[in-house]
C-alpha cells in the first residue's frame, strides 16, 4: 500500500493564512457579540461569544484583541457613552479584522467599537435585578448585618472538590495565629443552570441551624466569565440579601463582578482573600486582647507599687499611731465630759422647777380624784344593797323554781309539778294541783 503524501503543520497553517488574511470579506467587518474574559495589560485580550437565547449556551467563540494604541481611545469613548467600563458580559458591536497566524491561530483584531449599541444581556439583567431588589427594600439588608468580633464558626458553600475551597481551607488553617476555626462545607453546584437552586438549598440548610454559625462564605475559583452567568439570578440574590447571617462572596477573579457582589455583606476577590479577611478579623480581636492584657498588667503593677509604698509609710508611722490616738481621744473625751456636765446642769435646772410644780399638781389632783371615787363607790354600794335578791325578798317578794329554774309565768308550770318557793326567811316545797 502506497503511503499517503503529507505536509507539515506549518505548511497547512500557511495555506490557511493565505486563504484567510487576504480575504476582503473578513477585513473591517462589524460583528455583534458578547464580551467574555476581558483582560487588560498593555493590550486588551478577550473572547467574543454568541449564546443560544434559549439555553444561554455558547454557539460561537472567537479570540480577539485590541492593541494598546487603540484600546485607550476606544475604552474611554465607550465609558463616556455608556457609563460602564469595557468589561466582560457586555453585548457590543465591534469592527474586526480577522487574521490567522501560524503560531497563534485564528484571532480578530478589533479596530473600532460602536458605543451606541445596547449593553449586553448580562449587564442589563443585572441592572434589572438590582432595581427590583432596591424597589423591594431588601438590597441592603445583608450588608447592614454586623460580624462578631471573632467569627470562628463559618458555613461554606462551594463545590465539594473545588480548588477554591481547598485554597480557602489551607489558608485558614495554616495561619500562624492558629485561630480555632470551625468550618463546615455545605456542598452545592457552582456552575450551570442548576447552580442558583443548589446554592439556595445550601443556604436553607444553614438557616435551619443558624445559631451554630457566625457567617457564611460562598466561594468559587476562577474560570471563564461566561461561567459566572449562574450568579446573575434574582432568586439567589434575594435569598442572600435577606439571609439572617452576614455573607461573604468570593467568586471568580478580582475583575469578575456578579449581582451577588451588590447584595452580600462583603465581596472579596478570591476564596483565599475570604480566608485572609476572617483571619485578620480574629487577629484584630487577639491584638485587642493583648493590648488589654498589657494595660491590665501595667495598671496592676502600678497599683501594687503604689500599695507597697503606702504600706511602707504605714509601717513607719504605725507604732506611734495608737499612743497619739489615745491622747487625742482622751483629750476629746475630757472636753466632751465637761461640756456634757455644763450643758446638763443648765438644761436640767428649768426641768427641776417644772417637776416640782407638776408634783404638787399631781398630788392635789390624785387626792381630789380619790375623794370622788370613794363617794361614787358609797353610792354604788347603797344601790347594790337595795337591788340585791335578799332585799327584794324582804319586801314581800318570793322566787318560784321548777327543777332549779326560775318560773315567771303560771303557764310554765304543769299540773303535778313540784315547785320550790324561796322567801326571805326560808324555802317551801309544793305540789301543783
Amino acid at each position: 500500500m502506497t503511503a499517503p503524501s503529507a505536509i507539515s503543520l506549518s505548511e497547512l497553517s500557511l495555506r490557511i493564512a493565505s486563504a484567510i488574511n487576504p480575504e476582503p470579506s473578513l477585513q473591517g467587518v462589524w460583528v455583534v457579540a458578547e464580551t467574555s474574559d476581558v483582560r487588560v495589560s498593555a493590550h486588551c485580550y478577550l473572547e467574543l461569544i454568541e449564546k443560544d437565547p434559549a439555553s444561554g449556551q455558547p454557539l460561537a467563540r472567537l479570540r480577539a484583541n485590541i492593541w494598546r494604541n487603540n484600546f485607550m481611545r476606544l475604552s474611554a469613548a465607550f465609558t463616556a457613552a455608556t457609563g460602564d467600563r469595557f468589561a466582560s458580559g457586555i453585548k457590543v458591536m465591534v469592527k474586526v479584522n480577522v487574521n490567522y497566524h501560524p503560531a497563534f491561530g485564528l484571532s480578530a483584531n478589533i479596530t473600532d467599537i460602536d458605543p451606541s449599541y445596547t449593553l449586553g444581556d448580562l449587564l442589563q439583567r443585572r441592572r434589572e435585578i438590582l432595581a427590583r431588589l432596591s424597589a423591594e427594600g431588601i438590597i441592603d439588608l445583608n450588608r447592614e448585618l454586623q460580624w462578631p468580633d471573632t467569627p470562628l464558626h463559618i458555613a461554606v458553600i462551594s463545590a465539594r472538590d473545588a480548588a477554591g475551597y481547598g485554597d480557602f481551607i489551607h489558608q485558614l488553617y495554616s495561619s500562624p495565629s492558629r485561630l480555632a476555626f470551625r468550618v463546615s462545607l455545605f456542598p452545592a453546584t457552582m456552575q450551570g443552570a442548576t447552580a442558583p437552586a443548589s446554592i439556595i438549598s445550601a443556604l436553607e440548610r444553614i438557616a435551619a441551624e443558624e445559631d451554630r454559625w457566625d457567617g457564611v462564605v460562598i466561594i468559587r475559583g476562577g474560570g471563564a466569565t461566561s461561567d459566572l452567568a449562574a450568579f446573575e439570578d434574582y432568586d439567589l440574590a434575594a435569598n442572600i440579601a435577606q439571609f439572617p447571617l452576614p455573607v461573604i462572596i468570593g467568586i471568580g477573579h478580582e475583575r469578575d463582578v456578579t449581582v451577588l457582589d451588590f447584595v452580600a455583606n462583603m465581596r472579596v476577590k478570591t476564596p483565599t482573600a475570604a480566608a485572609e479577611w476572617l483571619i485578620s478579623r480574629g487577629e484584630e480581636a487577639l491584638d485587642r486582647l493583648d493590648r488589654l492584657a498589657t494595660l491590665i498588667y501595667t495598671y496592676a503593677s502600678e497599683l501594687l507599687s503604689g500599695s507597697r509604698q503606702q504600706l511602707a509609710r504605714i509601717e513607719a508611722t504605725l507604732p506611734h499611731l495608737p499612743q497619739a490616738a489615745l491622747v487625742r481621744a482622751s483629750t476629746r473625751l475630757s472636753r466632751l465630759g465637761q461640756s456634757i456636765a455644763d450643758n446638763a446642769v443648765s438644761r436640767l435646772r428649768p426641768d427641776y422647777s417644772r417637776l416640782d410644780v407638776l408634783g404638787e399638781r399631781v398630788a392635789s389632783a390624785a387626792t381630789a380624784r380619790l375623794d370622788r371615787s370613794n363617794s361614787r363607790l358609797d353610792r354604788l354600794s347603797e344601790m347594790i344593797g337595795l337591788l340585791s335578791p335578799s332585799a327584794t325578798l324582804a319586801r314581800g317578794y318570793s322566787i318560784t323554781r321548777v327543777d332549779g329554774h326560775a318560773v315567771t309565768s303560771a303557764s310554765d308550770i304543769p299540773a303535778g309539778a313540784i315547785i320550790t318557793t324561796t322567801l326571805s326567811d326560808g324555802t317551801l316545797t309544793s305540789t301543783v294541783n
